[in-house]
């Protein structure tokens, strides 16, 4: 499961599919989110760890840097919400969030659907 700031990250790699810690962190900016240099290289690295996202290295003034780039796992994540749903609440859970999904209107699922793109 990824926290907000994680989603925040792996939604501005989403966006620019690639880029370096430094990219990241302008994206997150222009998000209006205010973190520090460092804070966005330990979220990398932990989403990298965790199979969120994907890296590569690359040459960079006589040393390295990673390029992270987004990785699709929008179904495993489901999958995984999911899979806690039914561990915490069992059947019942599952059986009652659906039954609220269908009862939402239209207006309702727009406003979901953008909350869940940020």
């Amino acid at each position: 499961m990824l926290g907000p700031l994680e989603r925040e990250v792996v939604a501005v790699l989403k966006e620019r599919r690639e880029g370096n810690t430094r990219a990241v962190l302008e994206g997150l900016r222009s998000r209006n989110k205010d973190v520090a240099y460092t804070t966005v290289s330990t979220i990398l690295t932990r989403l990298y760890a965790k199979g969120a996202i994907d890296r590569r290295s690359e040459p960079f003034k006589g040393g390295e840097r990673y390029i992270y780039m987004y990785r699709d796992i929008e179904n495993a994540y489901i999958d995984d919400l999911l899979g806690g749903l039914v561990r915490t609440f069992g059947r019942p859970g599952v059986v009652h969030l659906a039954q609220r999904l269908e009862g939402l209107g239209e207006d309702d699922l727009k406003r979901l659907r953008e909350r869940l793109r940020t």
